[in-house]
C-alpha cells in the first residue's frame, strides 16, 4: 500500500491524492462530507503511532488522563477516543483493501484517572498487545504511569496554590527544582494581588 505521508498544508501532489482518496472513501461508505470536513480529517492526529511490519499492523495510540467523577469514566473516555478516530481507521483499512496490501489499522487507548487509578487488567493487556511480552516490564510501566500521574497532579495543585495566594516566595520553594529553576517570573504575572 502506498501510505500517504503526513504532509503540511499545500505540500503538492501527495496532498491532492490524499484528498481524492479521502473523498472516495467517504463516498464509498455514503458518509456526508464537505471541504471543511476533509481539512479536519487531515489535521486530526493521534497521540502516537506504532507499526508492526511483520504483522502488517498500524496502531493509533491515545493517551488520556480523565476525570473519574462517574463510575463509568473509563468507558466514556474510551468511547470518545474510539469515535474520534473510527473514520481514520476505516479510511486506512479501506485503502489497504483497495490496494490489496493486507495492512490493518487499529487503536489502543491508555486511560488513567487524574488521581492515578486505571483499569489494571485492561492496561496490562494493551501493553502486551503492543509487544511488551515480559510481565515484570508491563508491571513496571503500569507503576511508573501511576507515579507520573500522581506527580503531575501534585504539580498542578502546587501551581494552583501559587496562583491563588499572593505570597509566592515560600510556595515556589516547594516546587520541584526543575520547575522552580525555569523562568518562574512569567507565572507571577497571573497572580492575584495581595489579600491583606
Amino acid at each position: 500500500m502506498r501510505l500517504h505521508e503526513i504532509l503540511p498544508p499545500g505540500a503538492g501532489q501527495n496532498r491532492a491524492k490524499l484528498r481524492k482518496d479521502i473523498e472516495e472513501y467517504h463516498m464509498a461508505y455514503d458518509i456526508d462530507f464537505d471541504e471543511i470536513d476533509i481539512d479536519t480529517f487531515i489535521a486530526q492526529r493521534p497521540d502516537g503511532l506504532a507499526f508492526d511490519k511483520e504483522k502488517k499492523l498500524g496502531v493509533f495510540l491515545e493517551y488520556t488522563r480523565a476525570m473519574d467523577t462517574n463510575e463509568d469514566w473509563a468507558e466514556k473516555k474510551e468511547q470518545e477516543k474510539n469515535d474520534r478516530y473510527s473514520s481514520h481507521l476505516g479510511f486506512i483499512n479501506h485503502l489497504s483493501n483497495r490496494e490489496k496490501s493486507n495492512w490493518k489499522a487499529s487503536q489502543t487507548n491508555c486511560t488513567t484517572e487524574v488521581r492515578g487509578s486505571l483499569h489494571t487488567n485492561q492496561f496490562l493487556t494493551r501493553l502486551e498487545s503492543l509487544g511488551v511480552k515480559n510481565k515484570n516490564t508491563r508491571e513496571a510501566i503500569r507503576n511508573r504511569t501511576v507515579q507520573k500521574t500522581f506527580s503531575m497532579s501534585d504539580m498542578i495543585l502546587k501551581f494552583l496554590f501559587i496562583a491563588l495566594n499572593s505570597k509566592t516566595e515560600w510556595t515556589l520553594q516547594s516546587l520541584p527544582t526543575e520547575i522552580n529553576n525555569k523562568n518562574t517570573e512569567r507565572f507571577n504575572l497571573h497572580l492575584q494581588p495581595s489579600r491583606t
